[in-house]
């Protein structure tokens, strides 16, 4: 069934994004889908540059008659998300994605697709290997670690290439031209805790919130989803003050550009107080139900009996640990005034483990403007500071501003149009496209990102249309053919 996507059009980017398919690139191990890139740059005879991070850079020359049009930077991350259901046997170090068509998507299954952003880096491939494309001189940069720390993008030198322009293929709206994006920041609190014998007059049970779509942190903030961290710490706060449960360990989430979409809690309940626990799952798991109707159909929440856990977490860090994940903003926090339909700030509340006495909650702030973005971490660290953690902030990283005067983006404009009649609408969007970062190592170039139509990015729903991937490779070609002289 795999090879069925390798067979669709446009040809040359179907088969390349089919074979970045195979090659295993979580981030921070995308190593051998980075050599695939070189190889097949030096296979092209074109000059193929690894730079000191390990991004790739891929130049070419302009067709007959073109050599005067400004340079262009195609840009994109070889690295995708890895996310799979509970249920799917995976290993995203060594074992392909599984993809198939339906009703017009190509899809994985039970995995991400890695369309965020292999379609990109699979077009710019294309254009490098087409003879029948006209265009100006070229150059692809495909940068590393995109997904979890920005990586490639903070580590690229000036000097290293000559664009006027970059086009980055990174964004998720076919028919959309992005002209600005959210910055961001790290937040890694840390709760410690000491480990107390469990009461052997108790019962310990497993506590599982599965079934949420989760998805990305930036562009499905939106949409309202379930946070399973939320939600597992709602019920806990109830069991605890109500029957005495004692929480002795908390999995929950597993990326932090990715809202969580199950969380996994062992508490212990004294024994007299287990049948109106187990009632209060059942209560919860019904008003969860109810309230995530729409958005989270399949959400589940079960309590089932198992061993006695050795240790519990002390009570007055348990308490502080559940009060400040309660007190934790999340989700949308401010929209846009400027830019209508945009979310300006938000957190995501995207990990929450402990282990051997301490207890780490990773968030994700984002923000398209500065100062609004520090409000947020100002008072996620009050609230944590409250709750009695240590808080630290890092990895920030700047928005990106319109410009109002770009040219390109009137270029593409006019392009659309030509090919649609209709004009594409220009928006920001609310996550962490590199343009930023690189616009600060080059300031002189105009930037412009656009892309198919992906749904459910940093999630195993995860799907890219096939007729958007048509009219954006159309796009991508006509907008290389008129590209403005020097």
């Amino acid at each position: 069934m795999e090879n069925t996507i390798a067979q669709l059009e446009p040809k040359g980017l179907w088969e390349s994004f089919y074979a970045l398919t195979q090659i295993p690139r979580p981030s921070k191990k995308e190593q051998k889908a980075a050599d695939f890139i070189v190889a097949f740059g030096q296979k092209l005879g074109l000059e193929t540059i690894v730079d000191k991070v390990g991004n790739i850079i891929i130049k070419k020359p302009a067709t007959p008659g073109m050599e005067n049009a400004k340079t262009v930077v195609m840009q994109g991350h070889i690295d995708m998300v890895p996310q799979k259901n509970s249920d799917k046997v995976h290993n995203f170090e060594t074992d392909p994605i599984e993809t198939f068509i339906e009703d017009g998507w190509v899809k994985a299954n039970g995995t991400t697709l890695g369309a965020d952003n292999g379609i990109g880096v699979a077009a710019a491939m294309a254009v490098l290997q087409a003879t029948d494309i006209e265009h100006g001189p070229i150059e692809a940069l495909i940068t590393i670690d995109e997904e979890t720390g920005m990586t490639g993008a903070f580590g690229l030198e000036p000097g290293l290439l000559d664009a006027d322009i970059l086009l980055n293929l990174d964004s998720e709206d076919e028919g959309e031209l992005y002209v600005g994006c959210a910055g961001g920041s790290n937040a890694n609190a840390t709760f410690k805790y000491t480990e107390v014998e469990a009461d052997t007059n108790s019962v310990a049970f497993n506590i599982s919130l599965t079934g949420l779509k989760g998805g990305h942190s930036g562009m499905d903030i939106i949409l309202g989803r379930g946070n399973a961290n939320k939600l597992m710490f709602r019920l806990l706060k109830e069991v605890i003050v109500c029957y005495g449960a004692r929480l002795s360990s908390i999995n929950g989430g597993s990326l932090r550009n990715a809202i969580p979409r199950e969380a996994f809690a062992t508490v212990t309940v004294p024994s007299n107080n287990v049948i109106e626990f187990v009632e209060t799952v059942e209560e919860f798991a019904k008003i969860f139900k109810t309230e995530l109707a729409v958005t989270e159909p399949n959400l589940s929440l079960v309590a089932e009996k198992c061993e006695l856990p050795a240790f519990v977490m002390d009570e007055m860090a348990q308490d502080d640990l559940v009060n400040g994940i309660q007190a934790c903003p999340n989700g949308v926090i401010r929209m846009s005034d400027s830019m209508p339909g945009l979310v300006e700030t938000s957190l995501n509340l995207a990990i929450v483990k402990s282990e051997n006495g301490v207890t780490k909650v990773m968030c994700l702030i984002r923000g398209s403007v500065d100062s609004a973005k520090d409000d947020v971490e100002s008072t996620l660290e009050s609230v944590f500071r409250l709750a009695g953690a240590d808080i630290e902030f890092s990895g920030q990283y700047p928005g990106w501003k319109p410009n109002p005067d770009s040219a390109i983006l009137n270029t593409m404009k006019e392009v659309y149009f030509k090919l649609h009649g209709e004009t594409p609408e220009i928006k920001g969007i609310h996550a962490g496209l590199e343009c930023g970062i690189l616009g600060a190592a080059y300031p002189n170039w105009d930037m412009i990102s656009f892309g198919p139509t992906i749904r459910f990015p940093h999630s195993p729903d995860e799907k890219v249309n096939i007729d958007s991937v048509e009219k954006f490779w159309e796009y991508l070609v006509e907008t290389l053919k008129n590209i403005p002289n020097k």
